[in-house]
């Protein structure tokens, strides 16, 4: 397997969004300009407290009897103790209670929906300005980072070998969790560079990519290890060749990587139309210095439509703007109905992203140069042909079919989700084969993917624990005898 794994590594990093890749290109022979410098606007906008602002935040905690921030947390976060440690100053002892449940704490502190979660439960918020739990969090982990105060004693790596295929949210707490239970994890990503969305999917100013490296980090200090390049279910790297190579359990953490068309409508294959994860894929690898500034697909001063009303909406509208473009949200229902965190939706507006809502698009119209040049739209006034530059569908998105049609056993559902079982937890239909969170739950949040991946990840150990024990069972049965013997 070390051969096919070598051949994969000699890919590049472009290979996996032949959208964005094809968009660029005919931009680049059309005269886009090229940059190798990083794109201005991408500073970090959340730069978080000062140690005085953290401490002087957390001691705003009224400590309730049944606290409801923690209620309001998927991972039930210990958020009144770790809050009271860091009023006092105690700021290992507040990393120690936030790490026993979280694995990403530096990036839920920052993308998490606070408002709708931890925050937005806090009693404070009734009546005024709930405690910022998001940034007290956040202020917490960068302050381990920066002072590395987490020390971590490991167990010995005896309990069994795992394969976690995908490096995002799911797939690193399934590897953090099993390390930290004794079991020796290899990460296998398809990318140059593990994270996943974290990494590829998230814009600069609102996750920066050294946090999501610290992090990562974390996990490999774990005795994790990372094999980058490397997409399982092409060039003969599959599950049965994993299972081949010795690994007891297989974890499938993919995501949800394939985004929804619009092919149905008229004018959806012109150029101009792209997707919204291709472009901010593009963008990040650019900032990265890993794209020259061809490969964007964006210019100064163009129109440009995001159909969409979730977080990658408002991620393609800010990043657009921020290039430039004069951008508009166009979402099919009303600002109440959308999806995306409240607080991104604010700060696109602050920013310039203008927003039409129950406007939905009848077609595509091509423009005097064969490209997009306008589109039809259905709003309550009636329809309408507004010019675009660019529209970047923002609609969704499902599972990559690249493991399950190389792999028997493993069934989906009629969307291409896989169907996984209750006992054990997060096990498909494949023996020994696991999956979970978007790839199994449909796209959610970070904090909902690691907590689903924390159950399967129990559900992995009671399994490999199980057929060691079978495995061992039938070796007395054979030999008559024990090791200790």
């Amino acid at each position: 397997m070390s051969e096919q794994i070598e051949q994969q590594n000699n890919k590049p990093l472009v290979d996996a969004e032949q959208g964005a890749a094809t968009e660029a290109k005919l931009d680049a022979e059309q005269g886009a300009a090229q940059e190798t410098e990083p794109m201005a606007g991408f500073q970090v906008i959340n730069e978080g407290f000062s140690t005085l602002e953290a401490i002087e935040e957390a001691k705003r905690c009224l400590h309730c009897k049944i606290p409801q921030c923690r209620k309001g947390c998927p991972i039930e976060n210990d958020i009144p103790d770790f809050v009271h440690e860091l009023s006092m100053g105690n700021m290992g002892a507040a990393m120690s209670i936030i790490n026993a449940k979280s694995n990403l704490p530096a990036i839920c502190g920052r993308v998490c929906p606070h408002e709708k979660q931890c925050q937005g439960h806090c009693v404070l918020g009734k009546k005024g300005k709930p405690v910022q739990i998001g940034k007290l969090e956040q202020f917490v982990a960068d302050f381990d980072t920066k002072m590395k105060l987490s020390r971590e004693k490991l167990p010995q790596k005896t309990r069994g070998r795992v394969a976690v295929i995908g490096s995002g949210p799911a797939g690193l707490t399934v590897a953090g969790d099993l390390a930290r239970q004794g079991f020796n994890v290899t990460i296998f990503e398809g990318q140059a560079e593990p994270g996943g969305v974290l990494m590829y999917g998230i814009p600069e100013y609102r996750l920066p990519k050294s946090v999501v490296r610290e992090e990562i980090k974390k996990i490999e200090a774990l005795g994790v290890q990372f094999i980058t390049n490397c997409m399982v279910g092409e060039n003969n790297v599959t599950i049965d060749s994993l299972f081949r190579a010795g690994y007891d359990a297989i974890f499938m953490g993919t995501g949800t990587s394939v985004p929804q068309n619009m092919d149905s409508t008229p004018g959806a294959k012109l150029h101009g139309v792209s997707q919204s994860n291709y472009f901010l894929h593009n963008v990040n690898a650019y900032n990265e210095g890993a794209l020259t500034r061809d490969m964007v697909p964006l210019r100064d001063g163009e129109k440009v439509g995001v159909i969409g009303g979730g977080n990658v909406a408002m991620d393609a509208a800010r990043t657009a703007i921020r290039l430039g473009a004069d951008v508009t949200v166009l979402y099919r229902k009303t600002q109440e109905e959308m999806p995306a965190i409240q607080s991104e939706y604010e700060e696109a507006v602050k920013e310039g992203v203008k927003f039409e809502w129950k406007t939905t698009v009848e077609a595509f119209l091509k423009g005097k140069d064969g490209r997009l040049g306008s589109c039809v739209l259905n709003t309550p006034e009636g329809e309408r042909v507004e010019k675009f530059d660019r529209i970047y569908l923002a609609i969704g998105s499902r599972p990559a079919n690249r493991i399950v049609s190389t792999t028997a056993g493993i069934e989906v559902d009629e969307k291409g989700y896989v169907k996984v079982v209750e006992r054990p937890f997060g096990m498909t239909t494949r023996r020994g084969v696991f999956a979970g969170g978007d790839v199994v739950h449909r796209p959610q949040t970070v904090v909902l993917a690691m907590k689903a991946a924390k159950e399967v990840a129990q559900g992995i150990a009671q399994y490999v624990d199980a057929i060691k024990l079978l495995e061992e069972a039938k070796r007395i049965e054979e030999n008559g005898t024990t090791e200790a013997e």
